[in-house]
């Protein structure tokens, strides 16, 4: 089991165990640091292809804007450079969302997706739009320190111990910066998947903490409704990110979806 850090044109992709591939994708306020629950527990039966995304923590800034597309796209290249076969997609958040456009836009490249805690994007209503670019300006005002030390605490349960508590605000200080999240804030106030979902035929899993009050369970429900294949699991005290306050119980159904699928697919 080897873990290599592997920059392709300057993204930033952490390659760590072995096994059917897993492309990582973390959320808005996040890393590739995001996914060490996962990358620990599961490496010696999973090869776990993390990225930090473009803009993002060791990632370089794009020259120029980016939209979900063009996330998407980069992600597919990533999966198409660093892995032989169609990969499993695991997105929080809106890396779910990033998750959603490859899948649309690259089938292809897709055995399954795991869409955690995430949602058909912001732009289902000009207010929610008008909330997620509200972000930006915070980010600005405010820095990477004092925002992520606003924000991070929100995205856990108030039950969550101190050191989930210190290590998310940490990944969120460490990750975002202008004009990544900027970029990445309006491709997800641009982004309304609704009437999209059912193009998608590829097996999908659909986690939400039971406690996430940033997507909320009714969101990632009208999500995985949308999409034909799509299996709904509520994961018990954990809130937005259900696979770090809930390492176990999101391990063990990440695990078993993804060698159900390479039995059936693979």
């Amino acid at each position: 089991m080897t873990t290599t850090v592997t920059p392709r044109e300057d993204l930033h992709v952490l390659d760590h165990g072995s096994g059917p591939t897993v492309l990582c994708l973390h959320g808005i306020g996040s890393s590739s640091a995001a996914f060490r629950p996962q990358i620990e527990a599961l490496g010696s039966e999973l090869r776990f292809l993390a990225w930090d995304a473009p803009g993002y923590a060791a990632s370089a800034d794009p020259e120029t804007p980016l939209d979900l597309d063009a996330y998407a796209d980069a992600a597919a290249a990533v999966a198409r450079e660093r892995a032989d076969e169609p990969v499993h997609v695991l997105g929080v958040s809106w890396g779910g969302v990033i998750a959603t456009r490859l899948a649309l836009r690259h089938p292809e490249l897709v055995r399954s997706l795991i869409l955690a805690d995430s949602s058909r994007g912001s732009g289902q209503s000009p207010e929610q739009a008008a909330a997620m670019r509200s972000r930006g300006d915070e980010l600005s005002r405010l820095g990477p320190k004092q925002f992520a030390t606003a924000r991070g605490p929100r995205l856990v349960t108030p039950d969550a111990s101190a050191e989930l508590v210190d290590h998310v605000v940490a990944t969120m200080r460490d990750a975002v910066r202008l004009p990544g999240y900027a970029h990445a804030v309006e491709s997800m106030a641009a982004t309304d998947h609704t009437d999209d979902l059912p193009a998608l035929h590829v097996p999908t899993l659909v986690l939400c903490g039971d406690g996430d009050t940033v997507t909320g369970v009714s969101e990632s429900q009208a999500l995985a409704g949308g999409i034909r294949d799509a299996v709904f699991v509520t994961l018990h005290n954990a809130g937005h990110l259900a696979n770090q306050e809930a390492p176990e119980a999101f391990n063990a159904w990440l695990s078993c979806f993804v060698h159900i699928i390479e039995r059936l697919y693979g």
